[in-house]
C-alpha cells in the first residue's frame, strides 16, 4: 500500500512520533491507521493517551454553583481574542448558571429552552451574540450535579465540578484542583469497566520488551504493570497533589464520600495544537 505524507501526519498529530517512525509502522501494518498507533504505544514510542485530548477550538469553560446544585459548562468560539472578551467570558457564565437553573436533559433542550432570566429561546440569544460578536459560536457540553457541590476553573481552559455527600467547602475546593492538575477517570477501581482493563492487558502483553519472557512471568508484569496503570487513574489512589504522602481517600476518610466528577479541558479530544494545562495547573500549586 501507497503511504502518503497525509497518511503520516495524521498519524503524528495521533500519537507526537516523530515522521520516520510512523511512516514505518504505517509500512508494517500495511496503512491502518490504528494498527500503527498501536504499535507505537507498544514500541514506546507514542503515548496515545497524552496525544488524544488535542485542543481544536478557542473558547471558555466555566461553571455556576449554589447551594443546590452546580453546573460545568464548554462553550467554543472561533478565536483566542473572542475567548478573552468580557462580553463573551459574561455570556458563558450566564449559561453555566442557566444550565443550572434549568437543568436540561441535552444540549439540543438546553437551547430550545428559554432563558432563566431574559425570557428569550436561548438559541435565539445566542444567535443574537454571535451577530454582534461576529464570530460562531457553539455550546459544546455540559454537565450538572444536585446537592453538596464544587467547582474549580483554571484560567478559562480547565474546569472540575464534584459532587459529594456533604458540604466541605475547603477540602472540597481542594479536591477540584487535584482533579485540575492529576485528571483522573474514575473516583474508584469499582468504576473501572472491564473492557478498559483487558484492553490495557493486551496492549501490555504485545510491548516488546516482554516478548521473550515465559508466559507466566509475562503474565504477572503485565497485571503488576496494568494494576498500576489504573492506580493512577483512580482519584482515590491519586497521591495528594498539595501533600504527596497521602492519598486522595487518606485526605477524605472519616469525612465526606465523592459521588461524582467532571473535568472538561477546553476543546478536548478536537485536533489543533495542545497546551500542557495540567502541568500549568501544576506549577501554579507548587508555586
Amino acid at each position: 500500500m501507497n503511504i502518503t505524507a497525509q497518511m503520516v501526519k495524521e498519524l503524528r498529530d495521533k500519537t507526537g512520533a516523530g515522521m520516520m517512525d510512523a511512516k514505518k509502522a504505517l509500512v508494517e501494518v500495511d496503512g491502518d491507521m490504528e494498527k500503527a498507533a498501536e504499535l507505537l504505544r507498544q514500541k514506546g514510542i507514542a503515548s496515545a493517551e497524552k496525544k488524544m485530548g488535542r485542543i481544536a477550538a478557542e473558547g471558555r469553560v466555566e461553571s455556576y454553583t449554589d447551594s443546590n446544585c452546580g453546573a460545568l459548562i464548554e462553550v467554543n468560539c472561533e478565536t483566542d481574542f473572542v475567548a478573552k472578551n468580557d462580553d463573551f467570558k459574561a455570556l458563558v457564565s450566564g449559561l453555566a448558571k442557566n444550565v443550572a437553573v434549568l437543568n436540561p436533559a441535552s444540549v439540543e433542550d438546553f437551547l430550545a429552552s428559554k432563558c432563566a432570566d431574559c425570557g428569550k429561546v436561548i438559541e435565539d440569544a445566542l444567535k443574537e451574540k454571535i451577530a454582534s460578536i461576529g464570530e460562531k459560536i457553539t455550546v459544546r457540553r455540559f454537565v450538572r450535579y444536585e446537592g453538596a457541590v464544587a467547582s474549580y476553573i483554571h484560567n478559562g481552559k480547565i474546569g472540575v465540578l464534584l459532587s459529594a455527600d456533604k458540604e466541605d467547602k475547603e477540602l472540597l475546593n481542594d479536591i477540584c484542583l487535584h482533579i485540575a492538575s492529576c485528571a483522573p477517570k474514575f473516583i474508584s477501581r469499582e468504576e473501572i469497566p472491564q473492557s478498559v482493563i483487558d484492553e490495557e492487558t493486551r496492549i501490555e502483553m504485545g510491548k516488546e520488551d516482554l516478548l521473550k519472557k515465559p508466559e507466566n512471568i509475562r503474565a504477572k508484569i503485565v497485571e503488576g504493570r496494568v494494576n498500576k496503570i489504573m492506580a493512577e487513574r483512580c482519584l482515590l489512589e491519586q497521591p495528594f497533589v498539595k501533600d504527596p504522602n497521602q492519598t486522595i481517600a487518606q485526605l477524605i476518610e472519616g469525612k465526606l464520600t465523592l459521588k461524582a466528577f467532571t473535568r472538561y479541558e477546553l476543546g478536548e479530544g478536537l485536533e489543533k495544537r495542545q497546551d500542557n494545562f495540567a502541568e500549568e495547573v501544576m506549577a501554579q500549586v507548587k508555586g
